[in-house]
């Protein structure tokens, strides 16, 4: 077992004495949320508690997790801190760089002949600063987490937005970008606006092909990709005590597509059993321990409305298989309405390929559920009728699945096994198509599907579904097949219907890996050094940003104006640009490549202010830098929705951006920004965005005076001479307006 004993003592001796000086100060019963946010508080408790949706808080983090294309610039920066040693515990995961093109052994090899510079630097730093290291091909972080480090009560961040996975075992896991996993491993409390609380209660029982991943895409449809946005989700009822830890997993994990801060379940049975089949029955035995403090109190159930600020309720013996997309995961239909919704917009029904796993849907049991409708296939002598790839979770879910004989199932029918890695679900898919601009529809068990995010084609209509019905449809070739109601032809011409699938939630012979990848922080790392090539194009030390001057800033230039969904996919794009997050200046070469610009309806196209051409946004935004000219981004609603990545957040900071304006902002995205030391602020009234035009100027107005709560004001200057001021709402806190002035959170704490 990789966790400490003693550490998990102390963290529930602290919930459980926490939550009784809550329960106090609050007059009343508490939740499950309320226990672990004020059961992590680096203060004391305050009288009148915190207000949820406007405090900042300080809590103390248990443990961080990285994966390696976001560790990468999080380790560069804690180089520069300072530190001896990670304050708390923490892990490295190498799972995003490898590209998914021939299969196990090929891809592999692949990545760790093209990376090896990147995975060296990633295992020496960990080494040197007493950071575990898993190596390529042991898993993806989420699966691996959940496996090893995951269990009730505990609170952790990871430098990935799908780090809420592990509130499948009952945690606060809030995904954030490098920068807060700095402080927090520098020693430093995570800051946090106290999050609202929305409860799910589920009734009933899931059955037939209804799976955990249709609970998330339905409520998906009901919140829409912002909905969760500053809230905490918290299921109970019955309903979630039938699930498996698992199933609660891919909910929690698909919590990021609502916006939620995180999600979680409280402590039960499946969770125990899942512990104890993962060589924690010691924790286990703690979790029983301290189980009243692992869950909300029984007054909450009674009363929800009460106690959380929004309330839903899903009964789960009425729920239909769901699939979302296509281009946005909350574009939610039952499988019966399907076949209309992709006749009514003209949707590819002919489906090209299905894919399986990622972190979201790669446990024991999917696998085990979708190689029961695979093993059928073989039986009734069906044949798929367009590609099927499968990505295993871990190594350890790998190395039981292929013994259990699931691989075989899926290998007999035609379906690739991929390696234990990200792939195809961050775009690292190498996929073989006759025309790559040709409109066509793949269908996955993935958490996202946003435009070009899985094969980096235009054309590509992604679709969200549970492996058992990806399976199923691959079987179909086409989307509105129904296998609840519809029948398929053999290869013997007879009609043949599909079995309701079934699976374990567990393996029945137990889990087992010969080499799970993983390398122990070494005891002694004095002899330990950590070299970077001045000559290459992977990695480079970082250099401080500037500072602010005290100064309005005046004579800037519009940049960009986004137009609609602009993810941080479409402002630092994943695939063949992963090789560079390591590298701050050559990554920077894909500044908003992704994003629509409002004027001309074209990607990456935007005008020089000064010499009136069109060109490509990071170049426009490199004159700019070089010229000294101060820039302005100004996107829509929900900006920078999606990933956790902070290059998002560095790239336009290293371009000369100085300020990013939006109708609203994702979660996640607008912190990043803070931590850079950029102005990430929003309209006061939405409608003045359509007052942004192509040739504007603007100075920023009231910085003297930048204080919490206080709007800033941004004077246009219009072509001609006509000028107007709008007003510009923020959300810094006194700390975050540290940062602004220090050019950084990091400086800001180098300063300290």
């Amino acid at each position: 077992m990789l966790l400490n004993l003693e550490n998990i003592e102390a963290i529930y001796q602290k919930i459980s004495t926490s939550t009784e000086k809550a329960r106090k100060v609050f007059n009343r019963p508490l939740t499950l949320t309320e226990k672990l946010l004020y059961g992590h508080l680096s203060d004391n408790i305050p009288d009148p508690p915190y207000k949820r949706g406007s405090d900042y808080v300080n809590f103390q983090i248990d443990r961080v997790a990285m994966q390696d294309a976001t560790a990468q610039m999080a380790l560069l920066q804690f180089m520069t801190a300072g530190r001896p040693s990670s304050a708390v515990p923490a892990t490295v995961h190498c799972d995003h760089l490898i590209l998914a093109k021939e299969g196990v052994s090929p891809d592999l090899s692949a990545a760790l002949s093209q990376n090896a510079e990147v995975y060296n630097f990633l295992q020496s730093v960990s080494a040197k600063y007493g950071i575990g290291f898993w190596k390529p091909g042991a898993g993806i972080i989420h699966q691996v987490v959940f496996e090893n480090y995951a269990f009730p009560g505990q609170m952790m961040i990871g430098t990935d937005s799908h780090t809420p996975n592990a509130g499948g075992l009952g945690m606060l896991a809030i995904g954030v970008g490098g920068a807060d996993a700095v402080d927090v491993m520098s020693g430093i409390p995570l800051e946090l606006k106290m999050p609202k609380i929305l409860g799910v209660e589920l009734t009933g029982k899931l059955s037939g092909w209804v799976s955990a991943k249709d609970i998330i895409l339905v409520l998906s449809g009901i919140l829409t990709v912002k909905g969760g946005t500053g809230f905490i989700i918290e299921y109970f009822g019955g309903g979630a005590e039938s699930l498996s830890c698992t199933g609660k997993g891919t909910i929690c994990n698909m919590g990021a597509e609502v916006g939620a801060t995180c999600s979680v379940f409280a402590y039960d049975a499946s969770m125990k059993r899942y512990l104890e089949s993962t060589g924690r029955k010691v924790v286990a035995g703690k979790a029983d321990q301290y189980a009243s403090f692992l869950k909300a109190d029984p007054e909450v159930a009674n009363d929800p409305s009460k106690y959380y600020d929004q309330y839903i309720k899903i009964d789960l013996s009425k729920l239909e298989p769901y699939v979302n997309g296509p281009f946005t995961p909350d574009l939610a239909n039952p499988i019966s309405a399907l076949a209309g919704f992709l006749k009514e917009n003209n949707y590819p029904d002919t489906l090209e390929v299905g894919l399986i796993g990622s972190c979201t849907n790669s446990s024991y049991e999917d696998l085990s559920r979708a190689a029961f409708i695979a093993r059928q296939a073989k039986a009734k002598k069906l044949n798929v009728k367009a590609g099927f790839i499968i990505t295993p979770g871990s190594e350890q879910i790998r190395f039981t699945a292929e013994r259990d004989g699931l691989l075989d199932a899926f290998d007999e029918i035609g379906g690739m096994i991929m390696a234990n890695a990200c792939g195809p679900c961050i775009g690292q898919w190498s996929r073989k198509m006759d025309d790559p601009e040709r409109k066509n529809s793949i269908i996955t068990s993935f958490n996202r599907n946003f435009a070009k995010r899985n094969d980096g084609n235009a054309g590509t209509h992604a679709f969200i579904a549970s492996p058992e019905m990806v399976t199923a449809m691959v079987l179909a070739g086409r989307l509105s097949f129904n296998p609840a109601k519809d029948t398929l032809m053999n290869a013997d011409g007879i009609e043949v219907k599909l079995d309701e699938p079934q699976g374990y939630e567990l393996p029945p012979m137990g889990f087992d890996v010969k080499d799970t990848g993983f390398l122990p922080p070494l005891t002694d790392p004095e002899g330990i050094s950590v070299d970077v090539n001045p000559g290459s194009d992977r990695l480079k030390l970082l250099e401080p940003f500037n500072a602010w001057d005290g100064k309005d800033i005046s004579g800037i230039r519009l940049l960009i104006k986004a137009k609609g969904k602009c993810t941080t996919d479409h402002i630092s794009m994943a695939g063949p640009w992963l090789k560079y997050r390591g590298h701050l200046d050559k990554i920077s070469d894909n500044l908003l490549m992704g994003a629509v610009n409002a004027f001309n309806g074209k990607t990456n196209s935007v005008k020089n202010g000064i010499s009136g051409e069109y060109a490509e946004v990071s170049k426009t935004a490199r004159f700019y830098k070089a010229h000294s000219i101060p820039s302005l981004v100004v996107g829509d609603e929900n900006y920078g929705e999606g990933s956790s990545r902070e290059h998002a957040a560095m790239e336009p900071r290293y371009l000369g951006v100085r300020a990013v304006l939006v109708r609203s902002f994702a979660r996640i995205h607008e912190t990043n920004l803070k931590k850079q030391g950029m102005l990430a602020l929003t309209f006061a009234d939405p409608a003045d965005y359509d007052k942004m035009i192509e040739d504007d100027m603007f100075d920023l107005i009231g910085l003297d005076s930048f204080v919490p709560g206080k709007p800033l004001t941004l004077k246009i200057h219009h072509t001609g001479s006509s000028t107007e001021e709008i007003l510009l709402n923020h959300t810094y806190s006194d700390l975050q307006i540290k940062w602004f002035k220090a050019g950084s959170a990091l400086n800001f704490m180098k300063e300290k």
